[in-house]
């Protein structure tokens, strides 16, 4: 579909109108109602909140439930540590932050790694029951395991942040987080504060995984960690390395590959590539006011910057823009209506220990509070944490259109560090599952970037058994191996 003529006029237009959708799943609502009834930062009715002083700073339920006996390989839900629970962040007025354990079901010394939705604002849950977690929940609401869970080759937390996402709340506004600062400093308590609770995990590698604007949390986070450990502030957090898949990390070049890949993959004309272009002029210069300018800026920055995105949508029709080979069904583009129904069940609110607080996937209420925080660029800390030899994997499904792949290897090569020449030389080689090729893979020294075939921006829900392989050689050290053994074989064959 060809709009030459109207491309100019078109880009004008979206200056003035709403934000396009969040980077991991979220739609802005188009009603005052469904904006009220979106918005779950405060709930109806305070829960677990008691006098200050005498409440202990983390509070878990042993998860019962129903329905889940056995695996098939002998793991059960009885003698396993599956947990919820609330961690009172040391930092706030009133703010519970939510999350979810979950024991490895190989061995409690396997690696522990939490996991982080992006959003901002959409609850860690999403990725729990349809990407990575233990279970997922089937059309009839029961739970069944999970044949690729993370959970086979580690401990695996999630948690709902920043406060307002998921079940975790504040009975105070003044406990709303604007930027990574306010992110970093609360995982890096609630994380102090598990590790204290939990000392038989305190010793085991530990990994921060997550995807979308995790883009923006994870390099936050684990730079605070890091950190942390530098200036031994506490308990010293065995952090191994950090991953993002599809993530926003670099706006400025992120956006900039918004038309090539659009052109690449023919969801635009050459025209229509060069006439939206003609808007990355002017998102640039905000992207460099936001750096240096503040709030207002950055909110500028946000709106120009996302006409280049929202054109593309425009022209494209009803893609599904997590996975351009599918079409957009419903407000989060997937139907994802089953998480909803069951985390609001009262038997599964029981369980959870979390009251009547009313579960939805995304919170506009974050999303809206974290806008001057988009378009900052969180590469900035990644250097020194390599140059310290904590590992980074950026890993992208070759089908998602909003944080998609070509955008987040061009920043990753664009990275300056000592290593930046040998990454950017270094040979693509395959990344193979059962003898197919799965990904595509570069490696050089902690840093790995694997682009994901047969993948939109949920990758271990579309290709369930190569992120599970990917995470276990990632952790294991054998991800560039594998890489090397390749490399001798093509070698050999010539």
């Amino acid at each position: 579909m060809n709009h030459p003529t109207f491309l100019p006029l078109l880009i004008s237009l979206l200056l003035l109108l709403q934000p396009p959708p969040s980077v991991a799943l979220l739609r802005l609502p188009k009603t005052p109602l469904q904006l009220i009834n979106s918005v779950n930062l405060f709930p109806k009715q305070p829960v677990n909140v008691v006098d200050l002083s005498t409440e202990p700073k983390l509070v878990e339920w042993k998860l019962t439930l129903s329905n889940l006996t056995s695996d098939g390989d002998g793991a059960n839900i009885e003698t396993l540590s599956h947990q919820a629970g609330y961690y009172k962040i040391q930092r706030s007025y009133a703010a519970r932050m939510f999350y979810f354990f979950f024991e490895s079901r190989n061995s409690k010394k396997d690696p522990v790694v939490i996991w982080l939705t992006g959003g901002p604002g959409c609850s860690s849950e999403l990725a729990l029951f349809y990407e990575n977690g233990p279970f997922k929940i089937s059309n009839n609401l029961s739970l069944v395991w999970n044949e690729y869970g993370w959970d086979q080759v580690s401990n695996l937390l999630y948690v709902d942040q920043p406060i307002g996402t998921g079940f975790s709340y504040s009975t105070d506004k003044r406990d709303v987080v604007h930027d990574e600062t306010g992110v970093s400093n609360d995982m890096y308590d609630f994380l102090q504060t598990f590790f204290i609770e939990h000392p038989e995990l305190a010793e085991n590698d530990f990994y921060i995984i997550g995807e979308s604007y995790a883009g923006h949390y994870i390099p936050a986070i684990a730079a605070r960690v890091h950190q942390g450990n530098k200036a031994k502030e506490g308990v010293h957090i065995n952090l191994k390395g950090f991953a993002i898949g599809n993530g926003l990390t670099d706006p400025a070049i992120q956006y900039e590959a918004y038309t090539d890949f659009a052109l690449d993959v023919g969801l635009i004309s050459q025209t229509e590539h060069n006439l939206i272009d003609k808007v990355l002029p002017i998102c640039e210069a905000a992207i460099k006011l936001c750096g240096t300018q503040g709030t207002v800026s950055c909110t500028a920055a946000y709106l120009v910057c996302n006409t280049v995105f929202s054109a593309i949508i425009v022209i494209a029709g009803d893609i599904n823009y997590y996975d351009i080979r599918k079409k957009c069904i419903g407000s989060l583009c997937y139907d994802f209506s089953n998480l909803e129904t069951f985390m609001n069940l009262d038997s599964v609110r029981s369980a959870l220990g979390v009251g009547n607080i009313e579960f939805v996937s995304c919170s506009t209420t974050v999303y809206q509070a974290m806008l001057v925080d988009w378009m900052r660029n969180l590469e900035v800390g990644i250097p020194a944490l390599l140059e310290d030899d904590i590992k980074m994997l950026i890993y992208a499904g070759e089908y998602d259109l909003i944080c998609n792949w070509l955008g987040n290897s061009r920043w990753v090569h664009a990275m300056e560090w000592s290593g930046q020449k040998e990454f950017g030389t270094s040979r693509e080689v395959p990344f193979e599952v059962d003898g197919s090729e799965a990904g595509s893979l570069k490696s050089y020294g902690p840093l790995s970037f694997l682009k994901v075939h047969d993948a939109g921006h949920m990758v271990p829900m579309d290709q369930p058994k190569a992120s599970l392989e990917m995470l276990k050689r990632w952790m294991d050290g054998s991800l560039s191996k594998h890489s090397d053994e390749q490399k001798k074989s093509l070698v050999s064959a010539i």
